[in-house]
């Protein structure tokens, strides 16, 4: 992931964050909770944080004592960058796939890490609907190549859906495609 943006911004604690907020970009983050992640010095994600933030790309709010941030979705940028990110990490790749080979889907959600922005290298995903088992292993295997994630699919109908959805709500979940009705 690095590789393919590094060519255009230089700082690797920007392209963290730039990736951990516009993957899921309603989840928000603050400081400490960034460094920690990262493993980066406070400063360092300070620095970034106010230069992103100066640009526009990031919003703050502040909470007590803690400012958090998330990106500005209104920003004239967003779409793209957020576009990039997604093509980076392999996300564009694995919807594409899933909904033009694997079935009738109805829905897919990205669960956990990936939903929270976090670039962990395991995809979880949510599938809902009639999905070709045979042929999502296959992608499936194709994309880890290629994207260097792993991605683990929960197959689910309509019916165990609706039964396991109080659990699921407590998990971070982020729709990421739905058929259109």
């Amino acid at each position: 992931m690095n590789d393919l943006l590094s060519g255009i911004i230089s700082s690797k604690t920007r392209i963290k964050l730039l990736v951990r907020l516009f993957i899921n970009p309603l989840a928000t983050s603050y400081l400490r909770e960034l460094s920690k992640e990262f493993n980066i010095s406070t400063n360092s994600v300070r620095e970034e944080l106010n230069q992103l933030t100066k640009a526009s790309l990031l919003k703050t709010k502040k909470n007590g004592r803690q400012v958090y941030y998330t990106a500005n979705q209104e920003h004239p940028l967003f779409p793209e960058l957020r576009s990039m990110i997604n093509k980076v990490v392999g996300l564009d790749q694995v919807i594409d796939g899933i909904v033009s080979r694997l079935g009738d889907l109805e829905c897919a959600y990205l669960l956990d890490d990936y939903a929270e922005g976090k670039d962990s290298g395991i995809i979880d995903l949510l599938l809902i609907g009639g999905i070709d088992h045979y042929h999502l292993n296959d992608l499936s295997r194709k994309t880890e190549r290629y994207i260097k994630r792993k991605i683990r699919p929960l197959v689910l109908s309509r019916e165990e859906y609706k039964v396991l959805l109080p659990k699921l709500e407590k998990r971070a979940r982020l729709l990421i495609w739905e058929a259109k009705k």
